[in-house]
């Protein structure tokens, strides 16, 4: 066996995957990345589009600070960070443009916002700066299928209940009558609420049962 202290880290570790869907889910257990959870989940397509942004920047970003961690100064790791997260932002940005101009119109400045969004800040500075390559990329595929699954959750409940829709097309009867408000920002914190209160009793609920 060797005794190389970075030995274990080389070793992939399957959880550092699956923590980001459930035991530390971004949204429904860190509670981070508010702003394009309640901005952009009006649609199921605005919620994906913006989750798979997210993902490839959290993904390629942590692969490139993971990669570089021995390199980054640690005075200017913060700014190095910011500058590789940017990089990539503006690649999401323009290849979103390029796709879709229309939801590129509908997400607007929140694409841009990336940059700052603190779950990918924070695996970078908390996670990928200390872990080998390997696993801070299952981290990043985690915490981003997480964040994408909760914002799809999210998009989902907020466009058929506020449209009849599920990616445009009618799942609804036509006697149905909208509820606007599931459309506009204030539906977006009822229904956020709602999904905070199912985590947290399913969350409750299985840890009684392994203490029995």
């Amino acid at each position: 066996m060797s005794n190389h202290p970075d030995a274990a880290a080389k070793t992939l570790d399957t959880n550092e995957f699956i923590k980001g869907l459930w035991k530390e889910n971004p949204v429904f257990i860190q509670v981070l990345g508010m702003c394009p959870t309640l901005a952009v989940t009006n649609s199921v397509i605005n919620a994906i589009t913006m989750g798979l942004a997210t993902s490839f920047v959290l993904i390629m970003s942590n692969l490139l600070v993971s990669s570089l961690r021995h390199v980054i100064p640690k005075q200017v790791r913060i700014a190095t960070y910011i500058l590789i997260i940017a990089s990539f932002v503006t690649v999401a940005d323009y290849v979103i443009q390029a796709v879709s101009l229309d939801v590129y119109k509908s997400l607007g400045a929140f694409i841009a916002l990336i940059v700052v969004n603190c779950i990918i800040l924070g695996r970078a500075e908390a996670f990928a700066s200390k872990n080998s390559v390997g696993n801070s990329l299952l981290d990043a595929l985690g915490m981003g299928v997480g964040f994408t699954f909760a914002l799809l959750c999210l998009g989902g409940v907020r466009e058929i209940m506020g449209n009849g829709t599920f990616l445009g097309y009618h799942v609804l009867s036509a006697h149905y009558q909208p509820w606007i408000i599931m459309i506009l920002p204030g539906g977006g914190f009822f229904t956020l609420g709602a999904w905070l209160l199912l985590f947290n009793y399913l969350r409750k609920r299985k840890e009684k049962i392994s203490m029995q």
